[in-house]
């Protein structure tokens, strides 16, 4: 989009490059898990999922906020022209995140087979969780560093580090799975347990995890090597006389940091405590750890993996529009911190829509093409829940507007909220009714609905901002329903000439050209707004050659 003196948003383009690198990171470790669930199963994908439950709640205590809270503060001093303390932070928040890193790892470390246990009720989780204990710590510094990047306004360092880590986890994951499953059936031969297998596979896949973390942090600190003769200079011509002393930029953190985590925890934890309760309830009626697994595995790889992926544009938007609204709120433009929401929305809703209406179509043929085992669940789990699409691209967006306003309790509160209604459905419906999985993904939709309904009302008290609905949403609903009738009737006929995986690539290739050319009929957006999109010069050169906007 285009200001008041006509140039593109800042923020929607470094969100957009982002997003694109975090939706290709997305489609990667969607890739690398085809070959991992092929090898390791349904269970073992259940046994990854938990260990990666557990340590993503860690993480999110120890340092998952420190990014968010170190771009915010960075932002706040650089707007301000203070690199002296816009440094001073960067330092006080590595000593933090190698405390708390440290911490956590070493908590994980020596405590996997208690939260295995008590907490997922899988104890072979174990395996798994042990190896992604130092990741906690790898990770902790490297959110340090990305925060420092994006409270400077550059997305680059945090994009091509994603990328070049996950290209790493994908393929120690996948070689790592196959060398110690083969190593677990030995294991599982001997000790007369089938499950051994896949538990050791599992462990193979989060040693992955762990490889690219490492490699990531490495890529970042080449890039902070040269980043920091630039900065050299700024610090060097900063007339800031004051320095915040390190006591002082800790609390500042902490301050920072423990609402973000607090929402962020009550947010994710949502997953930990699903798969407890439904561990302990289809325990009590009679499945045993394996068959558990199994189901759990379905859920996590043929489902919420695949839900993620365009979910990734809404994180990647957040990092961006965060240290944005932080930058207006600190100058008191609350005009364009608006502007900036608005812009936000749009964005993430023309991208969400489309996706939740391909999910929904064509989740059984992508399934089929990806994975193999059951089929059938999964895709009916992806048909009820692709509107988690939408509701998560939004309560993630509002989350990080919150923030960004500094009202940083608001979304601690909501989620709270949420949680416990969500709980009190999750029961009902695998608890009471026995929906199982189906029961899971409805209480999962609730859960997100509610955080958006809160979050809005907070934005629009808070902000005294109103949503546009035409443009946002109802636009984009309408050119999703033309494209999903357009791609249900290609897949049907193409399907009777073609293979399934060749007709399913084709419909979604048909898909994109529909929804983009319904779009721009519809008035959904215009030259100026394609043009601010990444890769939009080339996107408004094809509309105007097809006359599609003059």
């Amino acid at each position: 989009m285009y200001n008041k003196e006509g140039k593109r948003s800042n923020f929607i383009v470094q969100g957009g490059i982002l997003a694109i690198t975090g939706v290709i990171s997305r489609i990667i470790g969607l890739v690398y898990r085809i070959p991992l669930q092929k090898k390791i199963g349904d269970s073992g994908m259940g046994y990854y999922s938990a260990a990666f439950q557990i340590y993503s709640i860690m993480l999110i205590i120890s340092s998952y906020s420190l990014p968010t809270a170190v771009s915010k503060l960075v932002a706040m001093r650089a707007a301000k022209g203070q690199y002296k303390n816009a440094k001073r932070i960067l330092h006080g928040a590595m000593l933090f995140a190698v405390i708390t890193g440290g911490a956590a790892c070493f908590i994980v470390l020596f405590g996997a087979d208690t939260m295995a246990s008590n907490i997922m009720n899988l104890p072979k989780s174990a395996i798994a969780l042990r190896v992604l204990a130092p990741t906690l710590l790898i990770v902790a510094v490297m959110g340090v560093l990305r925060g420092y990047f994006q409270g400077l306004g550059t997305m680059m360092p945090t994009a091509f580090s994603q990328l070049f880590e996950q290209i790493v986890n994908a393929v120690i994951s996948v070689a790592a799975a196959i060398y110690l499953f083969e190593y677990g059936t030995k294991v599982s031969a001997l000790l007369q347990d089938k499950s051994y297998s896949a538990a050791y596979g599992a462990a193979g896949g989060t040693l992955g995890t762990c490889t690219g973390a490492l490699f990531g942090l490495l890529m970042l600190a080449v890039m902070y090597a040269f980043h920091n003769r630039e900065m050299k200079k700024n610090v060097y011509n900063d007339p800031t006389v004051r320095s915040d002393s390190f006591p002082r930029i800790l609390r500042i953190l902490i301050i920072t940091i423990l609402p973000v985590i607090l929402s962020s925890t009550i947010y994710n934890i949502s997953d930990v405590l699903d798969q407890g309760m439904f561990g302990s309830v289809m325990s009590k009626r009679g499945l045993d750890e394996h068959d558990i697994a199994s189901y759990w595995g379905i859920f996590s790889t043929k489902y919420k993996v695949i839900i993620n992926v365009p979910v990734a544009l809404a994180n990647a938007l957040c990092s961006s529009i965060m240290p944005s609204l932080t930058a207006c709120v600190e100058q008191g433009k609350y005009k364009l911190a608006r502007h900036k929401v608005r812009l936000g929305m749009r964005f993430v809703m023309i991208i969400a829509f489309p996706c939740a209406m391909g999910l929904s179509v064509l989740g059984r043929p992508i399934l089929d093409m990806l994975f193999t085992g059951e089929i059938d669940e999964p895709a009916m789990l992806l048909r009820i829940g692709s509107a988690t699409v939408i509701l998560y691209s939004m309560s993630t967006l509002s989350n990080g507007v919150l923030q960004g306003i500094n009202k940083l309790n608001i979304p601690v509160r909501n989620a709270a909220i949420a949680l416990a209604i969500h709980m009190g459905a999750l029961y009902l419906f695998i608890g009471v009714l026995d929906l199982k999985l189906y029961g899971v993904v409805m209480a999962v939709i609730i859960f997100a609905l509610i955080i958006c309904i809160l979050n809005w009302i907070s934005i629009g008290r808070y902000l005294s901002y109103r949503q546009e609905i035409r443009k946002t949403f109802l636009i984009p609903f309408t050119a999703s329903a033309i494209m999903g009738v357009i791609i249900f009737l290609a897949y049907k006929l193409i399907g009777n000439v073609a293979g399934e995986s060749l007709s399913t690539a084709i419909s979604i290739l048909i898909g994109v050209c529909v929804y983009f050319v319904s779009l721009i009929l519809l008035k959904g957006v215009n030259e100026a707004e394609i043009r601010s999109f990444p890769g939009g010069d080339i996107l408004a050169g094809i509309a105007l050659t097809l006359r599609l906007i003059r």
